[in-house]
């Protein structure tokens, strides 16, 4: 089989529990390895599934979704009910720089390429359920979520639909979670700091967004401003606001209302 990857590997199916597979390959764009944990229907006759991507927060890692919030077993649960129709959930490492990379080009590593070309690409290579026909959706919470707000609408012919939880509006955020410097983290046009700029930016040549947060979150009122702000330009979306803080019991309730809008596309 042909790959663009100097190595790539996938976990022993004698081995694999929970419906899930664990994908690692070497990434140019990392400089070195990155993993990719892969949930995959019980069905694996299905073909051509869906794809959503799941972006991990600060301190977090390709495992953070199915061991904090169980996604793996909902996602079971979910099919099985016919809530949600069988797709694939691929969960990447942000590159596990610092507390979090912020899905960024900066600090000689290419984040930002890692998530929407190589992870795509090593999905398409050892994922059989997975081909270039399946729609891709992406989202994340908090860093996650302006990781996959921000590439939804930057890359619109990737991801026919994007959502963020908790989300990180700005990059100045970061400065709430990481221990970095942030400004090492810049990026030389402003645009890519914002997801509102970037959003305005790329106008019309993204699909359907939504986004949510907790009401006891700290990320609260940029989330409202972004909300506001969004109304403001005409900017077609989706917002939501539950009982809840910035933490996993919200993001484990309510990951649900974001595939099932992508299930609804």
């Amino acid at each position: 089989m042909s790959t663009k990857f100097r190595t790539i590997f996938i976990s022993d199916p004698a081995f694999e529990q929970g419906n899930l597979r664990l994908i690692t390959v070497k990434s140019e764009n990392l400089k070195g390895r990155g993993d990719i944990s892969v949930y995959v229907p019980e069905d694996r006759s299905l073909k051509d599934l869906p794809v959503v991507m799941l972006l991990h927060g600060v301190y977090g890692s390709h495992s953070a979704w199915l061991y904090n919030a169980g996604i793996h077993q909902k996602m079971d649960s979910w099919i099985k009910n016919g809530e949600i129709k069988p797709m694939v959930l691929v969960m990447p490492s942000d590159g596990l720089w610092g507390d979090g990379s912020g899905y960024l080009p900066h600090s000689g590593f290419d984040f930002e390429k890692w998530i929407v070309e190589d992870v795509i690409a090593a999905t398409h290579e050892m994922i059989p359920q997975v081909s270039t026909k399946s729609d891709i959706f992406i989202s994340g919470l908090s860093m996650g979520g302006f990781g996959a707000l921000r590439l939804g609408a930057k890359y619109g012919s990737v991801f026919k639909a994007f959502s963020g939880l908790s989300s990180i509006t700005h990059l100045d955020q970061m400065k709430m979670f990481i221990e970095e410097d942030v400004t090492l983290m810049k990026q030389e046009s402003v645009i890519e700091h914002s997801v509102l700029e970037t959003l305005r930016a790329n106008k019309g040549n993204y699909g359907p967004f939504r986004f949510d947060c907790g009401l006891d979150d700290t990320l609260l009122p940029a989330n409202r401003e972004l909300h506001q702000q969004l109304q403001e330009n005409n900017i077609p979306h989706l917002y939501e606001e539950f009982p809840g803080g910035h933490e996993w019991s919200y993001w484990a309730k309510h990951v649900f209302r974001s595939i099932n809008f992508f299930n609804n596309q």
